[in-house]
């Protein structure tokens, strides 16, 4: 497993197809490549990265959020838990300041807009009533999983004429009961599908899923999962994603009564982000420098030789966007050479009754972290 994310990296920073872009929403530049898929065997071992730490229960207290349908990230902070802080922080900003808690809207990014967020975060935690109202990231994962929009019709007579209304099932579809209860009746079926891309809510939320639909697959003895991800933040987000599915798979399997079989991850946008204003400009202009470097390495420890022209040669990062440059993270981490991946064991219960404690991790002994700084 080590070894696909390690190779795709590769992939991404030496392929022919591989192209720089300019995105305008975050202010940096990337290196992409379209179109990619890994498979992963889970019953291998768990494919956590061993190239650098990936913190465990932060993947999975996640991933009981999302299962529990809610959307306000009270208990991921109250887990210390920061993956969402900047999106929420955004999406609620407007309206905070406009109900005077911040002076001001602030440059993201800005120490203004740091010190804001960091109190924000301070003020999820320890004030439940701010919480509820400003700590909602809209409808994202957990709403669309299990309680997916459904209206009811209903109509009115007014002054002797009919009008036809709709009004929204506050509980909606559960996309995952649903699943489990069609794959106990028709468990080869290829109609085992969850999806999060809702167009009707996508403005309404923080941000747009990026792991955007999956389907479960079984012969009626293991099950696999196929996960579609359109944007794809290799050296933070997909480690996460990864074990975040591979988990998914696990439950479900638990549930279903079946062996865990193949996790399948298709990209679609799957980069690595290497910094703003002139850093970013940089990558663009020594893109096939870099490349050339990347696809003729022939040893591990050549890859630190790139690292060391990178910062050798590029400008420093911007102020207030320092870590964002995810590049020379992964050539640190292309040095290093994989171990064997631990083990994970869930505890045989509904994914609604999951708990922090379910989740077991045995045999990890990764590298060191490499620490980035989110893009938002």
């Amino acid at each position: 497993m080590v070894q696909q994310y390690l190779d795709h990296s590769v992939e991404i920073l030496s392929s022919e197809s591989s192209r720089f872009k300019f995105n305008e929403r975050r202010g940096l530049g990337r290196i992409y490549l379209f179109g990619y898929q890994n498979r992963y065997n889970l019953q291998e071992g768990f494919p956590l990265l061993t190239t650098k730490r990936v913190g465990f229960k932060t993947v999975a207290h996640e991933l009981i959020w999302f299962l529990s349908g809610k959307t306000n990230i009270k208990y991921l902070a109250d887990n210390n838990v920061h993956l969402w802080d900047d999106d929420s922080f955004n999406h609620n900003l407007k309206n905070m300041v406009e109900a005077g808690i911040f002076p001001e809207a602030f440059e993201k990014y800005s120490e203004p807009w740091v010190a804001a967020r960091e109190e924000y975060v301070k003020k999820i935690k320890e004030d439940s009533e701010f919480a509820a109202r400003f700590g909602d990231l809209g409808p994202v994962y957990g709403s669309q999983w299990l309680h997916w929009p459904r209206f009811t019709p209903f109509t009115i007579e007014i002054s002797g004429k009919k009008e036809e209304y709709f009004m929204k099932d506050p509980n909606g579809i559960n996309q995952l009961e649903s699943v489990i209860q069609s794959m106990k009746k028709d468990i080869a079926s290829a109609r085992h599908m969850v999806t999060a891309w809702n167009p009707s809510e996508v403005s309404e939320m923080a941000l747009p899923p990026c792991h955007t639909i999956f389907q479960f697959n079984s012969d009626g003895k293991q099950l696999d999962l196929q996960l579609y991800q359109r944007a794809c933040d290799m050296f933070l987000g997909v480690p996460f994603n990864i074990a975040s599915y591979s988990m998914l798979t696990t439950i479900f399997a638990k549930e279903l009564g079946l062996k865990v079989g193949d996790f399948v991850h298709t990209f679609g946008d799957v980069h690595f982000y290497c910094g703003a204003g002139e850093r970013a400009k940089w990558y663009q202009k020594n893109l096939e420098e870099l490349k050339s470097r990347v696809r003729n390495v022939n040893g591990l420890e050549e890859h630190l030789g790139t690292l060391e022209w990178i910062n050798r040669s590029a400008p420093q990062e911007d102020r207030g966007k320092e870590g964002m440059d995810h590049v020379t993270g992964i050539l640190e981490q292309l040095a290093r050479a994989p171990k064997l991946l631990p083990k994970v064991t869930i505890a045989d219960k509904s994914y609604r009754e999951l708990k922090i404690d379910d989740f077991v991790l045995e045999g990890y002994n990764p590298e060191a972290k490499i620490e980035r700084t989110l893009a938002v």
